[in-house]
């Protein structure tokens, strides 16, 4: 029964989308179902093959390896915080995305992180048939985040035009950034992270070309590459990336007290209202008929839509702390549609980033469409991270 409900699950959340399309002649359905094919064969292999199971353990080790570098770093400064058995989150979760934010830039310097990205966005475009640009995009925000990767490719899209920029807003709602991975890991399993990643990138790209449909010509279908001249000296590269990383661990740390105060004092406004009310009772009433949809039990299902809206009024981080403290009472399916649904920055948070961003980028007048389709990014949002989390779903049991 909870499988079916499961795969009515997909179908419910695919249909939605599809009714909140304006433009629902122009959906490239052939492009589509090509795409959800290579999504289910991508699940299929990471979760339920040996070899699958190989690549994430190492790829795992990997990011594990570069958390323990990063340690090494913050011992130096703050050792007799280290040498405690638990270490508080700031210092295990936060801070080594200094490192890891270097480390991506330097393998992006050396042309590394930017052939990866360039091959496997050039695959995916032939795969499904879909723009050059936006292959190469999903792909890029992956690795780099929704902000650094509109910055990178700022040239490009300055001439685009308005409707096609709002495709980028759409699908920035759902990237990862690889330098944040670090502080995942040491909440949550990592075969669901690394499963999320994949599955968010082309269920960003699957969605937003429901939600918003374009016709791009052979003449505008290519994938702008920085000059040589926008290229710094390496070690002003890399002094600029460990400010940057410290900047993200101050937004991240001053968001995760900020939403957890604001969260308290509202339980407390409401339970002096109503004895017992909470924010996240009232969200796992709301997203409860999603939850179930994942192929949850009516208790998992409450806990489950309680996290998606903490997730989506706050962020992914307030909520996977409080999944790691339950995860050992729950069921192999509850921990991976909750990780994989966890996994992506859609909140209402990142629509403001993306606002910004595209308002210092191109100025007021075209980020404009954003604004008039926050909507739509929201909606992406959610479809996207429900859509990845029912597709994991299928295959753990």
């Amino acid at each position: 029964m909870f499988f079916l409900l499961n795969i009515l699950g997909v179908l419910i959340v695919a249909g939605l989308v599809f009714l909140c399309s304006p433009a629902k002649r122009k959906i490239k359905w052939r492009s589509l179902l090509s795409l959800f094919i290579v999504e289910l064969v991508i699940t299929w292999f990471m979760l339920s093959t040996s070899i699958g199971t190989w690549i994430i353990n190492k790829i795992a080790a990997f990011f594990s390896w570069l958390v323990s570098c990063a340690n090494d770093g913050i011992a130096f400064a703050f050792p007799s915080v280290m040498a405690n058995d638990t270490v508080d989150f700031f210092f295990s979760a936060l801070m080594p995305i200094i490192f890891i934010v270097t480390f991506f830039d330097i393998l992006s310097y050396f042309g590394i992180m930017t052939w990866i990205i360039d091959k496997v966005g050039w695959v995916i475009s032939k795969i499904s048939g879909l723009p050059k640009m936006e292959s190469f995009f999903s792909i890029q925000m992956m690795f780099l985040g929704n902000t650094e990767a509109l910055a990178v490719i700022r040239e490009q899209l300055i001439v685009l035009k308005s409707q096609r920029l709002l495709t980028f807003g759409i699908m920035s709602m759902s990237s990862v950034s690889g330098s944040i991975l670090g502080a995942y890991l040491s909440m949550v399993p990592a075969e669901y992270v690394f499963a999320a990643i994949p599955l968010n990138c082309l269920n960003a790209l699957l969605l937003a070309s429901i939600l918003n449909p374009v016709e791009v010509s052979k003449e505008e279908d290519i994938v702008y590459v920085p000059p040589k001249e926008e290229k710094k000296d390496f070690f002003s590269t890399i002094s600029n990336s460990m400010l940057v990383g410290i900047n993200m661990v101050i937004v991240i740390l001053a968001m995760v007290i900020g939403y957890v105060a604001i969260t308290s004092c509202l339980n407390g406004i409401l339970g002096f209202f109503v004895h017992g009310l909470t924010i996240q009772k009232i969200f796992g009433i709301i997203f409860s008929p999603f939850a179930f949809l994942l192929g949850l039990g009516t208790h998992d299902a409450m806990y489950v839509a309680s996290l998606m809206g903490i997730k989506i009024s706050t962020n992914e981080f307030v909520a996977m702390m409080d999944l790691k403290s339950h995860l050992k009472d729950m069921s192999p399916h509850t921990i991976a549609v909750t990780v994989t649904f966890l996994t992506s920055f859609a909140n209402f948070s990142t629509v403001g980033m993306i606002y910004g961003t595209y308002n210092s980028i191109f100025g007021e007048s075209s980020s404009s469409i954003i604004g008039k389709n926050v909507w739509k990014l929201l909606v992406s949002g959610m479809a996207v991270s429900l859509l990845s989390a029912m597709i994991v779903g299928l295959f753990v049991w």
